[in-house]
C-alpha cells in the first residue's frame, strides 16, 4: 500500500477451509488511521449439491473442534444440545453475501432446503442463487458491497424473522431497548465490550459456551440521532448514520435493536441476553 493509488480493489480469496472470522479483523481498519483500506464485505460461495452434507456430517478438517466442543468421538457430540460445528457454518455465519452455486445440479425442493438452511444460519446476508458461477452483476454482489456502511430496519426485521431453529449450531439473538442518552451509550458500549471482547454475559456468567460471529444494530439516541452497530467477532464499531435523507424507515421505529449471529445462542440464551442488557442499561 506504499504504492498509493496503484490499487482499485483488493479481492482476497481464501482456502476452502478458512475461518473468515480470523481474517476479517485484519482489514477492519479504524478511520482514525487515515488508511485507504476498508473492509468492504465478506462473500461466501457454497455448493448447492454438497452443502447439507458439509453442515450435517463434516469430515476431517471440515469440522471445527476445540476443547469445549471436541468430545473425542462420543455419541453426544452430534446431539442437539451439543451440535457439531463445521467450517461451512463459520463461513456462512460471517458472510454479507452468500452465493449458492451449482443450483442446476439439484432439484427445486433440494434447492429450497439449501436456501432455507443458509438463511437459518445467517438471515442478515444477501443470498444469490447461480448456475456455473454466473452472477447477474459484480457491483453490489461481489465488489463494492459497502456492507458496513449502513444498517436498515428492514434488514434487522428480516433477521429477526429468520428460521434459526433449522440449525442448532448457529442461532440468531435480537435484543431491544429504548432510546439512549450519553450515559446509556456508555453503558451499552461497556456491555458490548463484555459480550464481544470477553464472551461474558454480565449478570449471567453461568450462560457460557456461546460465541458471537456477526453483529448489526440501530441505536436511536434521545437527541434524534441514530448510531449503527457493525461487528465481526470481537471487532465492532458504533458509527453515525450519514444517509438520513435516504433512510426509508426513518421515524417508523422508535426504539433500538441489535441482532447477534453466533454459535450456541439458541435455547434460553436469547432471554439471557435481553435480561443482561436490560440490567446493564438500568444500572445507576
Amino acid at each position: 500500500m506504499e504504492r498509493n493509488g496503484a490499487f482499485d480493489y483488493i479481492l482476497l480469496e481464501t482456502t476452502g477451509l478458512a475461518d473468515p472470522g480470523n481474517i476479517a479483523p485484519v482489514f477492519w481498519v479504524d478511520e482514525g488511521l487515515c488508511s485507504t483500506i476498508y473492509l468492504d464485505g465478506i462473500v461466501t460461495l457454497v455448493d448447492a449439491a454438497n452443502l447439507l452434507r458439509s453442515l450435517e456430517d463434516p469430515a476431517g478438517e471440515e469440522a471445527v473442534r476445540d476443547d469445549e466442543n471436541d468430545t473425542s468421538g462420543k455419541e453426544e457430540s452430534h446431539s442437539h444440545a451439543n451440535p457439531l460445528l463445521s467450517v461451512a457454518h463459520l463461513q456462512i455465519s460471517h458472510a454479507d453475501v452468500v452465493i449458492i452455486n451449482k443450483s442446476d445440479l439439484v432439484s427445486a425442493a433440494e434447492l429450497a432446503d439449501v436456501e432455507a438452511r443458509v438463511r437459518s444460519i445467517n438471515s442478515l446476508a444477501r443470498v444469490q442463487v447461480t448456475e456455473h458461477s454466473q452472477v447477474p452483476q459484480l457491483e453490489g454482489l461481489i465488489l463494492d458491497l459497502h456492507a458496513y456502511d449502513r444498517v436498515t430496519a428492514e434488514n434487522l426485521d428480516f433477521a429477526e424473522k429468520g428460521h434459526s431453529h433449522l440449525d442448532a449450531a448457529i442461532g440468531t439473538v435480537t435484543v431491544r431497548f429504548a432510546t439512549l442518552g450519553q450515559s446509556g451509550m456508555e453503558k451499552l458500549d461497556a456491555w458490548l465490550r463484555s459480550v464481544l471482547w470477553d464472551s461474558r454475559l454480565p449478570g449471567h456468567e453461568d450462560v457460557n459456551g456461546w460465541e458471537i460471529h456477526r453483529s448489526k444494530g440501530r441505536v436511536r439516541l434521545q437527541n434524534g440521532e441514530v448510531k449503527m452497530l457493525q461487528g465481526v467477532r470481537e471487532i465492532f464499531e458504533l458509527i453515525d448514520r450519514t444517509d438520513v435523507a435516504g433512510d426509508e424507515d426513518e421515524g417508523q421505529e422508535k426504539g433500538s435493536r441489535i441482532v447477534f449471529i453466533g454459535r450456541n445462542v439458541g435455547g434460553d440464551t436469547p432471554d439471557a441476553f435481553q435480561r443482561s442488557l436490560d440490567a446493564a442499561l438500568s444500572e445507576v
